[in-house]
């Protein structure tokens, strides 16, 4: 898995777990609704100030994200 990867399934997780729909999220972090698609997919990476938008979307920090998607990574080795 590559950390783009690992990045897009933690932020899936974090979404699930917030109960919010993709538009929510997107909606809510001023993003498009198929920029987080393709986020959570793994085919593109964010930005630090996207990340910080993210987290400031699911009430959390985006050294939570990170550390999930870290964490992700460790596992799959």
């Amino acid at each position: 898995m590559s950390p783009a990867e690992a990045f897009g399934r933690a932020l899936r997780q974090r979404r699930l777990d917030a109960e919010l729909t993709q538009e929510n999220l997107a909606l809510d972090a001023e993003l498009g609704r198929v920029f987080v698609s393709l986020l959570e997919t793994g085919k593109q990476q964010p930005t630090f100030e996207t990340m910080i938008k993210l987290a400031a979307a699911l009430r959390c920090q985006a050294a939570d994200i990170v550390s999930e998607a870290e964490a992700l990574l460790d596992a799959g080795r």
